[in-house]
Formats: C-alpha cells, structure tokens, sequence
C-alpha cells in the first residue's frame, strides 16, 4: 500500500505502523508525529533528515534508525531521495532491534 505524501514523497507502508500501534499503543502519539512530519518533509539528502529528527542515526545503505518512545522503540526506514519514497521496514522494540541486521533489512 502506498500513501501518497505532500510534495510527493511516499511512505510505505502505513500498514506497518497501524499495526505496531494496536500492540504498543503508547507509540500512537509519537508514531503519528513521525509519519505527519515526515509526510509534511522534502528531504533531498542525509542531512535533513538528522535535522528534522534528532537522534535519528544514518547507518548506510540508505538507511535511517529513528528512535521512538524515548529510545524504548526503533523504527528503520530506507528512504530514497531520488524516487521521494520511504520504505518502513522495521518497527520494534529495541531489544528486537537488537535481533535484527537493519542495514540489510
């Protein structure tokens, strides 16, 4: 599913979020600041997006681990700047995280 974003970036999939929400529903809040302020966003490279949130760590191959909750939870997001699309491809806590090889994910 795709949802088509102000000055056309793309978030796929909001899916993702909607259902992390339903078993951690203190993230709802903090969840859905992200995804309005990324939706609202025209990132054109790395550097914006650590502006626009602080914390969040580029860890390559396109990358992003944004911190959630206080760090209590991680989202990792590829997001191409060239095609203004971003791939959510992990949300967890951070003991899952931990589980996890996020720059292949």
């Amino acid at each position: 599913m795709i949802f088509v974003i102000d000055k056309d970036l793309h978030v796929i999939s909001k899916k993702i979020i909607r259902e992390f929400v339903f078993d951690h529903p203190e993230s709802k809040v903090v969840l859905s600041r992200w995804f309005k302020k990324m939706k609202k966003s025209n990132p054109e490279k790395v550097i914006d997006i650590i502006n626009m949130f602080k914390g969040t760590d580029y860890i390559g191959n396109d990358r992003f681990v944004f911190n959630i909750c206080g760090n209590k939870y991680r989202l990792v997001a590829l997001i191409n700047f060239c095609k203004k699309k971003v791939f959510i491809r992990f949300i967890g806590t951070h003991d899952e995280y931990s589980e996890i090889n996020s720059k292949i994910i």
